[in-house]
């Protein structure tokens, strides 16, 4: 007859307490753990609600920056629209040229009355604050105004937009002005990133000219960078060089207000110096 102690052993017994047996558990452990469950349940509901409530403000913010935008900003319509996204179209209103004093000197300039762009703004989610920015036609430059309100904390979406309008009216203008100013002597060209007119100018020279803050709406005197092109100004010497941005840039204010005086008068000081450099050199030899 087997063992009794040793049948038992090969049966097995079940065990009096399983850890994940609620049932076996005393009731005041089964009561906490029903307790914790259910404030683990609320607390995940609360942070639902919470997100959910953060999500909507975020949205409300959204919606009421997009309304001080068109409110703030004369012919602008916000096209669409997302968490991180703004896609406006904007319409820029030209200044009339008459109402420009120094420009009523500009001879056969065209008003423009508005111009079109689209702009694509992109900024990290939840906050208003720029990431990135496109426009489309991509006829201006505006990169340095986007990377002023990535590094200001108090730039806003509306500061963005005025600035960039405000580049649209001076590069059209610089644009309009250029044109007008072209001759058969010479010709010139905007370089609207470097906010500079090149000069091309007889002999395969070319004159870079700097523009300053506002010009041409405020007659600001413009700035003679540098003179490169032909050999004679390649083997000249740097000290020739100083010289004639020296003589050009002491010029009468007036005469460096207009572009067109201005690259007159620097075509000008570049021939006398260049007769005089030649009679040096033949004097020294």
């Amino acid at each position: 007859m087997p063992d009794q102690n040793t049948t038992l052993a090969t049966e097995g017994v079940d065990s009096p307490m399983l850890p994940d047996d609620y049932s076996t558990l005393p009731m005041a452990n089964q009561e906490t753990s029903l307790e914790e469950l259910e404030l683990e349940n609320k607390v995940d509901e609360m942070k639902s609600i919470v997100k959910s409530l953060h999500d909507l403000q975020c949205k409300v913010a959204w919606l009421d920056a997009v309304d001080q935008i068109e409110e703030a900003l004369s012919g602008l319509k916000v096209l669409a629209f997302d968490a991180n996204c703004i896609r406006l179209s904007m319409q820029t209103y030209m200044p009339k040229l008459e109402d420009l004093s120094y420009l009523e000197r500009v001879e056969g300039a065209v008003d423009v009355a508005e111009m079109n762009h689209e702009l694509l703004i992109e900024v990290f989610e939840g906050t208003m604050k720029i990431k990135n920015v496109q426009v489309f036609p991509n006829d201006i430059y505006v990169n340095d105004i986007v990377d002023t309100a990535k590094s200001v904390s108090k730039s806003s979406l509306q500061w963005f937009i005025s600035e960039v309008q405000d580049r649209i009216i001076l590069s059209t203008l610089r644009h309009l002005v250029v044109k007008d100013a072209n001759k058969s002597r010479y010709s010139l060209k905007y370089l609207d990133k470097d906010e500079t007119i090149v000069a091309h100018m007889a002999g395969g020279i070319d004159a870079y000219i700097k523009l300053p803050n506002g010009w041409p709406i405020f007659g600001s005197p413009l700035k003679l960078v540098c003179v490169k092109g032909s050999d004679n100004l390649k083997s000249a010497s740097l000290s020739f060089h100083c010289k004639v941005e020296k003589l050009a840039n002491s010029l009468d204010t007036r005469v460096r207000q207009n572009i067109s005086s201005f690259v007159d008068a620097v075509e000008k000081v570049l021939k006398e110096q260049l007769q005089l450099d030649l009679l040096a050199s033949d004097s020294s030899a």
